[in-house]
């Protein structure tokens, strides 16, 4: 598997994100869904990686700088049939280096805080996430759970 800085002008990760805002917004309300839309992955402050088996897309993920030292983990997402296979952890690994390399000294998220997420939780809590209050722009939510972890 090989991980790859990607532009977003592929028409199979366009479907693919839009199967994750779907997926979202079938499992939190409106106003509690914060994944960014083709557009919002697309600002200069985001750097999006897509993983790939062979020439098939199995997940993706990305940082967006929030300032000098702290990033947001977003759009962290595997193909449905490849969970729990470990390509969301290689995906993480992977932010994490790269994050580290970019000089970040931070790395936080907002997940949900329903049983649905829990997986996603499990995950980065082996990666040494910490649950935390609300960062950035957010505000306490009951459908989301707020996670950091120092470089």
């Amino acid at each position: 598997m090989k991980i790859v800085i990607d532009d977003l002008s592929g028409p199979e990760i366009a479907e693919f994100l839009s199967e994750h805002m779907r997926e979202m917004r079938s499992t939190s309300p409106p106003e509690s869904v914060h994944a960014l839309d083709l557009d919002g992955l697309r600002k200069p402050e985001v750097t999006f990686w897509t993983a790939l088996d062979g020439d098939t897309l199995v997940g993706c993920g990305a940082i967006k700088r929030l300032d000098p030292d702290h990033a947001e983990v977003k759009s962290m997402r595997t193909k449905p049939i490849r969970k729990r296979s470990g390509v969301a952890s290689l995906l993480l690994e992977h932010i994490i280096a790269e994050a580290r390399r970019m000089g970040f000294t931070r790395l936080s998220l907002e997940t949900g805080s329903t049983d649905f997420f829990l997986p996603a939780r499990k995950l980065y809590e082996k990666f040494g996430f910490d649950y935390c209050e609300p960062f950035a722009d957010y505000r306490p939510d009951p459908h989301s759970a707020f996670m950091t972890r120092a470089l």
